[in-house]
């Protein structure tokens, strides 16, 4: 008679895939992920490198799990209905908004997804599908600059590089849980993007 699986996980009572892969996301983002070896991962999970294998088969599992919950998040906002009807300028309000909640929501991964260097397959994926995301941002700035709802004066190239690069760089400061909400961050952002820094008349 065939046994089943024992539902608690070799190691440290209560760790399972997701736990283990939180905690290696946050030692990938202190450490970079070249310099974190399995041994430094054990460690921080305060269990054995055999038990980390009872989890995931290799630290490049870890880092393409990781960087998959990253950019599912991102090419999922594409896929909804904000995104894919309406005017161009309100289907980028809709993406840029979105960008911003999935940014926070999984900030870790996202932080570790913008610190990637392209020095394995798994890291070149992941920026080959992100560079797809920024792709398809571009392509509604342009749309929306052709329907004359966004400045003509301005390069889009320029426009696309700005915008990711405020997006970006919420994961260099934001601190989640403070005074500034993920939906008031999202509104900021929005704002200077569409209507600038001038004082309303």
């Amino acid at each position: 008679m065939p046994t089943t699986a024992a539902p608690n996980k070799r190691g440290r009572p209560g760790y399972d895939q997701q736990s283990v892969l939180l905690i290696a996301v946050d030692v990938f983002n202190r450490h970079g992920y070249d310099a974190t070896s399995m041994g430094i991962l054990a460690e921080n999970l305060g269990i054995s490198k055999s038990a980390i294998y009872h989890h995931v088969p290799s630290k490049g599992d870890l880092l393409r799990l990781a960087l998959d919950h990253a950019l599912g998040g991102l090419e999922s906002i594409l896929e909804q209905t904000g995104a894919q009807s309406g005017a161009a300028d309100a289907r980028l309000e809709f993406v840029l908004r979105q960008t911003v909640a999935v940014l926070v929501e999984r900030l870790p991964f996202v932080t570790l997804l913008l610190r990637l260097r392209g020095n394995t397959d798994i890291e070149r994926d992941a920026l080959e599908r992100r560079r797809a995301f920024d792709h398809e941002v571009a392509a509604l700035i342009s749309a929306a600059r052709d329907e004359g709802s966004l400045r003509q004066d301005i390069d889009p190239r320029t426009v696309t590089r700005l915008l990711f690069g405020t997006i970006n760089s919420i994961v260099e400061w934001y601190k989640p849980g403070g005074s500034l909400t993920p939906e008031k961050l999202a509104d900021d952002v929005i704002t200077i993007a569409f209507d600038g820094l001038h004082a309303q008349h």
